[in-house]
């Protein structure tokens, strides 16, 4: 089934001539970039003609059956825009989910403890057992994405979503309680791995970085909605099953929306389905620009490439490719580092416990769950520049974020140290002026976690190289939750924030400075060529680059 919606007529006010002008100065500058990228000898005419002969053949050999199976009521729209920002809009939505079920945690825990009699290890199990649950899911993330696609594994992470809601929400005993959280960390992890997948190889170059933040501004939503839904079910009788049981709303919503999405058009490629995935292409992207058609005809000559090379190898050998190749292996390394740099400085610890540290800084029970918002809240604001700006500035200057959210550790820390009966004001002051700065500053700096894996590997690794970064995210986020009661004891608070989580934040702006590339308004194909040179090539040409910046020769 398909529907056309028109966008607004065009209300240009250039003259025909004008227009023809202007297209003839495109397609010479297309024919010069078809030259240099594809080839002197690339034959664009025929190779393009080929191209239009498939979509139709595609078009007119879909059966119903394949319509049902695509999951997908069909929207097109004139300004092609709009289906791109639909696209990324809606699918990145998918992070509320994830943010939602560990901010939630935070204020039922209040209530869950004396119900179920948990003790301090079990209650720390119901914290750390989502992320550890997430995990496996990010592990399944591959098999899923490559055999269902992209789109099709989110909605798969949505029915995991319901089951482990709905087990959380009912559960009786610790361990129905233990086996929700699992669950609901399954439906995160397949969900974590695959939407940055599916919006950068959906999305144009000049947008990938805020769509893919839109993903990491969701997760922060989720998570001022979770502390919001803590705090108005916290004076109802067994409220903490409403709070658990909240996702169930959201996973819904979900799944009925992602039914008006595509699939990603370089897995349709990947598949070998050239027809279908320029069908989809042609519905994100303004084929009267030259551009468009070029970067599609590059992803098509670098799936054949990979295709005949899948042909040569087995799978482990595919597989293996991940770390023998020195273009994958960097990106790897890349990829997992920077995931890394971000939960090692314990955010995750610092939401779920969100209500207990403000708790421990005078603040009644009730009221530390209402406090809880200003840590979400300042988590969700500081994400809306990495929306707006990230694409504009550049990945490498976002990264320097880092340096706002060490001070902010710095100051938590030491609002630790006043004594809470006599320095009351000021322990306040600076403790909550660090939680501000740490989660607005994290905020931002979060959203490369999901956009720097998502565009870094190529097309035959992108899924196994995101399940690796999910998976060690994940196994991060368990590591620090899980150990965050002991690491607190044996470090006290102040020791734990400036010297472990800070000290860490250090080393990765370091490592930031010299070894992170820039792949701003760069085609994931041209990211390629990036990943080709050595670590070593990428940290003389940033040392040159900051050189020049300061005015030096």
């Amino acid at each position: 089934m398909t529907t056309k919606i028109d966008s607004a007529k065009d209300n240009s006010s250039e003259s025909s001539n004008e227009r023809a002008q202007q297209v003839k100065n495109e397609y010479e500058l297309f024919e010069k970039s078809d030259s240099s990228q594809l080839g002197e000898n690339y034959d664009f005419d025929s190779e393009f003609a080929e191209v239009e002969k498939l979509a139709g053949q595609a078009k007119r050999e879909r059966s119903f059956k394949d319509k049902l199976f695509d999951l997908e009521f069909e929207l097109e729209f004139k300004n092609k825009k709009h289906m791109v920002w639909l696209l990324g809009a809606f699918a990145s939505a998918a992070g509320i989910l994830s943010g939602l079920d560990q901010s939630i945690i935070s204020g039922a825990s209040i209530g869950m403890k004396p119900a179920l009699n948990l003790t301090e290890h079990q209650a720390s199990l119901v914290s750390s057992l989502m992320p550890l649950g997430a995990m496996a899911g990010s592990m399944m993330m591959t098999p899923l994405s490559e055999y269902f696609g992209r789109k099709k594994s989110i909605i798969i992470s949505c029915l995991w979503y319901t089951l482990g809601a709905g087990l959380s929400a009912g559960a009786r005993t610790h361990e129905m309680m233990f086996a929700g959280r699992f669950i609901l960390g399954i439906g995160v992890g397949i969900e974590g791995g695959c939407v940055g997948i599916y919006i950068a190889e959906s999305v144009p170059a000049n947008v990938r970085g805020n769509l893919v933040s839109m993903y990491q501004f969701n997760i922060a939503l989720g998570e001022v909605l979770g502390f919001a839904v803590a705090a108005m079910f916290y004076d109802v009788v067994g409220g903490w099953r409403y709070m658990v049981g909240s996702s169930l709303l959201f996973s819904t919503l979900l799944f009925i929306g992602l039914f008006f999405l595509p699939e990603s058009p370089r897995y349709l490629m990947h598949k070998g389905k050239v027809g279908e995935s320029f069908n989809v292409w042609k519905r994100l992207r303004d084929m009267s620009d030259p551009t468009s058609r070029l970067e599609f005809l590059e992803m098509k000559q670098v799936a054949t490439m990979e295709e005949e090379q899948r042909r040569q190898e087995s799978r482990f050998q595919a597989w293996m490719d991940l770390f023998t190749v020195p273009r994958n292996r960097r990106a790897l390394i890349y990829a997992v580092i920077m995931v890394s740099l971000g939960q090692l400085t314990g955010v995750n610890a610092v939401m779920y416990y969100m209500s207990t540290l403000m708790a421990k800084i005078g603040f009644s029970t009730k009221n530390s769950v209402f406090m809880s918002l200003v840590g979400g809240g300042s988590l969700l604001l500081g994400t809306i520049p990495a929306i707006l700006w990230m694409d504009r500035f550049g990945r490498r200057v976002w990264g320097l974020n880092i340096i706002g959210f060490f001070i902010g550790l710095v100051l938590v820390g030491v609002g630790y140290r006043f004594d809470i009966v006599t320095q009351k004001a000021a322990s306040l002051g600076v403790y909550l002026t660090g939680i501000i700065m740490y989660m607005g500053f994290f905020g931002a700096y979060a959203c490369l976690t999901w956009v720097l894996p998502a565009e870094s590997f190529s097309l035959s690794t992108r899924s196994v190289g995101m399940t690796i970064c999910s998976s060690f995210l994940y196994l991060w986020a368990f590591t620090v939750t899980y150990n965050f009661t002991k690491m607190q004891n044996a470090f006290t608070y102040t020791g734990l924030t400036l010297g472990f989580y800070g000290g860490i934040g250090f080393i990765g702006f370091i490592y930031q400075i010299f070894f992170m590339p820039e792949t701003k308004d760069k085609t994931l194909e041209e990211i390629d060529e990036i990943f080709s040179k050595s670590s070593f090539q990428v940290a003389r040409e940033n040392m040159l680059n900051m050189k020049r910046f300061w005015g030096f020769k």
